[in-house]
């Protein structure tokens, strides 16, 4: 993700999650030394992003949205598996994130990806309330 990515990623971020980042919470996270970001692009365009803060040899997976527009195309998956491939050789053996319990289709993706079940957030996110699913991967 390059500066110039983070208002397209905003404008995904709001898309898909009712409390969304702002571009500048992206922009902070671009000229971090501590944080992972990509974009995936078709024909020019920011079709999604993922990223991860990184911290001694844990990383938390923060963000990843796609287009709605774009659902279906693997572009998901590829974010994933590009962000444990940078962790991977930037230290990182550990990954966790957070994912909404009603997000069935996200939950099978982190899955499909190695990540595991390791427990449960109640009330983690707001508006609306829900509990939050922590998954992990090593």
């Amino acid at each position: 993700m390059r500066p110039e990515d983070t208002t397209a990623a905003a404008q995904i971020e709001a898309e898909n999650f009712s409390r969304p980042w702002m571009a500048s919470g992206f922009l902070d996270a671009v000229h971090s030394a501590h944080a992972i970001y990509f974009v995936a692009e078709l024909d020019g365009v920011v079709t999604g992003y993922a990223g991860m803060w990184t911290a001694l040899d844990e990383g938390e997976i923060t963000n990843v949205s796609v287009r709605s527009s774009c659902w279906g195309k693997h572009i998901g998956r590829q974010l994933v598996e590009a962000l444990v491939e940078a962790g991977r050789k930037a230290g990182v053996s550990s990954f966790f994130l957070e994912v909404r319990q009603s997000n069935k289709r996200a939950i099978a993706l982190y899955r499909s990806c190695g990540f595991e079940e390791a427990g449960l957030r109640k009330n983690f996110y707001e508006a609306p309330t829900e509990h939050a699913v922590v998954m992990c991967k090593r």
